[in-house]
């Protein structure tokens, strides 16, 4: 035991020598506790020691040692006895381990988040029976470290997103599965054409890896035809993929991928789109199609168009839609009050590369501002607050649940949804629009990660303890299962 103990402390001496500026306050750390080991609880104290002067050691001081010696080593340790094994596994030490994990690029209430919520699969299994979840982070830090990462496809809805699951952010871009190549041509090879491109973008052998493909909202109904129509889009998507010898295939759809980057499995989404806006609610992972899904007929290119309008009539000269959209990304937001806001100074100026100078006053505010009233900008739809609202309405008369609260999150999505502003404006005409009881407690939550939202939440699953099994379909399981049986729609 002597001989361990001596080892083990020479490691520790070793890794501080390696790096004596982030070390030594460790070092001083434990000297400390040495000073201070009449104050804290021993092993022999805990009823943990195994005989002779190493059980005076502080519990305090021997979690520091482990975090010293880091993860593998804390594991070969517990095998020495049960005590230990005890100590060892405790979940601060394995939380400390995979919050210093910085490889992944993960935020630690995703980590939690996912571990807590995601880790069974689909169906999602009730808030009930996840709060009684005893996790144990030792197991899930030897299950994610495991992990070969995966290639994530966000299909997207003006342009697709792709990159490998170990990145901090996506890789690449291309235009979207249901516009890439020749329109005209079948599914299956325009298909086939958009993965052999993204995968030979990322150089990548589409064998090697499991994949989580994020699928863009489309047949909205619930209507039967609908259904057939996004069950021959799964069916096809999962066809390609296996032809193709990818092992594991998850496909989800982009407002719930959307709804987990945001850290939530109930809720409504409401994705800007690139040429339209839906409001989609999500029951525990589900898209409530037989709620109804809220469709707007504008979305970004309406925004920019309308930008452009009003660029136009005080005869401003720019290239290209480039330039439009450049300045609606870094000079527009909208305004919680409208009225008031006509009556103020908002004059800026921002340099567009290439193009020069440009300076906006009202434009700034009236181009987000045809969100809530769309005829401003020639569009014959409801507002924004008035489609998310029928939505609640539809949500809270279904009693598909006995929690009324579940639609009371809605979280935007998409690049349009960053527009300063817009969550505050939103969440103020919800209040106004709706009846006292069913707006109390609404919240809606910006787009952490705009754009790249469905992609981040299908970074959130492909880096989880259980993928691919508890969410991915394999090639096998596929040819085993009817199809129909199989391929739900989402």
């Amino acid at each position: 035991m002597a001989k361990l103990l001596k080892k083990v402390f020479e490691s520790v001496k070793i890794r501080c020598n390696n790096n004596n500026n982030s070390c030594s306050s460790n070092l001083n750390e434990t000297n400390r506790w040495f000073m201070k080991s009449d104050s804290c609880l021993e092993l022999e104290e805990l009823g943990l020691g195994l005989g002779g002067e190493f059980d005076r050691i502080p519990v305090d001081l021997f979690i520091q040692i482990l975090k010293l010696l880091g993860p593998k080593e804390s594991a070969r340790i517990s095998i020495v006895c049960k005590s230990w094994r005890i100590i060892v596994s405790d979940n601060r030490l394995w939380i400390y381990f995979l919050q210093n994990q910085n490889q992944l690029q993960q935020p630690w209430d995703s980590i939690v988040f996912a571990e807590k919520h995601l880790r069974s699969g689909y169906p999602l299994f009730q808030s009930i029976y996840n709060q009684s979840i005893q996790l144990s982070f030792m197991h899930i830090y030897g299950q994610r470290a495991q992990l070969n990462g995966s290639v994530i496809i966000d299909g997207g809805s003006g342009y697709c997103k792709f990159g490998w699951s170990k990145y901090a952010s996506p890789s690449g871009r291309s235009a979207t599965f249901l516009e890439f190549g020749n329109i005209e041509s079948p599914m299956y090879s325009r298909l086939r054409h958009f993965f052999a491109t993204i995968y030979n973008r990322m150089q990548v052998k589409p064998s090697k890896y499991p994949i989580v493909l994020s699928v863009p909202i489309c047949h909205y109904d619930d209507t039967e035809s609908a259904k057939a129509a996004r069950r021959q889009l799964k069916e096809t998507i999962y066809s390609v993929l296996f032809d193709m010898n990818v092992p594991a295939v998850c496909a989800l759809n982009q407002a719930t991928l959307a709804l987990f980057a945001a850290r939530r499995v109930s809720g409504i989404v409401v994705n800007i789109g690139f040429h339209v806006t839906s409001i989609v609610p999500i029951l525990r992972g589900k898209v409530m199609r037989e709620v109804g899904v809220e469709v707007l007929g504008q979305g970004a290119v309406k925004l920019t168009g309308y930008l452009r309008e009003l660029m136009q009539q005080k005869n401003m000269n720019f290239g290209s839609l480039y330039t439009v959209r450049t300045l609606k990304e870094n000079l527009c937001y909208v305004a919680t009050d409208y009225e008031a806001e006509l009556q103020k100074d908002t004059q800026a100026s921002f340099t567009v590369p290439g193009e020069g100078l440009f300076t906006l006053s009202k434009e700034r505010f009236q181009t987000g501002e045809i969100l809530f009233q769309p005829r401003m900008g020639g569009v014959l739809t409801m507002g924004l607050h008035r489609a998310v609202g029928l939505c609640m309405h539809h949500c809270q008369a279904s009693e598909v649940t006995c929690d009324d609260g579940w639609f009371k999150t809605v979280v935007l999505a998409g690049g349009t949804a960053c527009l300063p502003g817009l969550p505050e404006r939103l969440e103020k005409e919800l209040r106004a629009y709706l009846p006292t009881s069913m707006s109390e407690g609404i919240r809606v939550i910006p787009p952490q990660y705009g754009a790249e939202s469905a992609w981040f939440g299908g970074k959130m699953i492909s880096n989880m303890s259980t993928f691919p099994d508890a969410w991915c379909m394999t090639k096998n399981q596929f040819r085993q299962k009817s199809r129909r049986s199989f391929i739900s729609s989402w």
